[in-house]
């Protein structure tokens, strides 16, 4: 098989593979709401935590993580080709932003994109990560600290690259899929009314965070 082909079914799986949604999942065994009918509509780690309380949105947090972790890695050793990981992570996060399993509904892809990011590139990520944890824990906004962690690391990726034109377009792509799917999150920020860590939803909705 040549080493195209093999690429095109990582990269499928991968897609697959982050379409499998955490939430869903986390949601389904806890016997919890419908998570597309409560909060922000999304099937992301915050809006499970805003729902179901933190320690759903944990679990959902490493699932998500993880598979971005297993789509790059499983593709490595597939192929044997570090930029071949970097284009089914990639695919991972397009998966779990829009889900072929979940009519194209998915989450924001942070958690998912931290994983890809932490076994791509493991010190610029956990720098970003702890970055990241730090802006939360001040000032209470996910979504800022969500942002801030793709750009961060887009802007560090000129830096541990080297220069090199496709891990810089890769990172750049993450971020942009990352902020575009934080649109509302921008929008309320603008107006001074997005909520915090820590606010609650009921089932029949109410906060509008990730």
């Amino acid at each position: 098989m040549s080493m195209e082909i093999l690429l095109i079914i990582c990269c499928l799986l991968s897609y697959l593979l982050g379409s499998v949604s955490g939430g869903i999942i986390t949601s389904k065994l806890a016997k919890g709401p419908d998570l597309h009918t409560v909060g922000s509509k999304s099937t992301g780690a915050s809006n499970v935590q805003r729902t179901m309380g933190w320690k759903y949105g944990i679990i959902t947090f490493l699932i998500d993580a993880l598979k971005g972790i297993a789509a790059c890695a499983v593709t490595e050793l597939i192929t044997g080709s570090h930029y071949a990981a970097l284009l089914a992570g990639l695919f991972c996060v397009i998966g779990h932003n829009w889900p072929v399993f979940f009519h194209f509904r998915g989450g924001k892809g942070v958690a998912t994109t931290g994983g890809v990011m932490l076994y791509c590139f493991p010190l610029p990520a956990l720098l970003c990560i702890a970055l990241t944890v730090a802006v939360i824990v001040l000032f209470k906004y996910i979504s800022v600290g969500s942002m801030l962690l793709v750009i961060m690391f887009f802007i560090l990726s000129f830096f541990f690259s080297s220069g090199n034109a496709c891990v810089i377009i890769w990172a750049f792509i993450l971020m942009v899929m990352c902020i575009a799917r934080h649109h509302a999150n921008i929008n309320r920020l603008i107006h001074g009314n997005e909520n915090k860590l820590g606010s609650k939803v009921h089932s029949s909705g109410g906060t509008h965070e990730q």
